[in-house]
């Protein structure tokens, strides 16, 4: 399946980059679609906000961007926009 195709759906999945990990790592989250290129963020099954800090936390609202990430072509949350899609 295609990023395009992923995000066409109302269930996207982004990635999310996590803070304080001395390396970049990115964390997949499910997301809910809000207009194109943005979309909302939710907090995967068994999300430990103590455990994971994330770039942008779960409810935000983000635009995405197609990148790829170890070979693969994703989508990936990039900044915050306000509830209306404009950043």
């Amino acid at each position: 399946m295609s990023v395009g195709q992923d995000l066409s759906t109302d269930s996207p999945v982004v990635y999310v980059r996590l803070l304080g990990e001395g390396t970049s790592v990115f964390r997949p989250a499910p997301a809910r679609r809000i207009a194109e290129g943005v979309v909302q963020l939710l907090a995967p099954d068994g999300f430990d906000p103590d455990d994971e800090d994330w770039e942008f936390a779960p409810g935000s609202v983000v635009q995405v961007e197609e990148r790829e990430l170890e070979g693969e072509d994703v989508l990936l949350a990039v900044r915050m926009v306000d509830q209306a899609g404009s950043p």
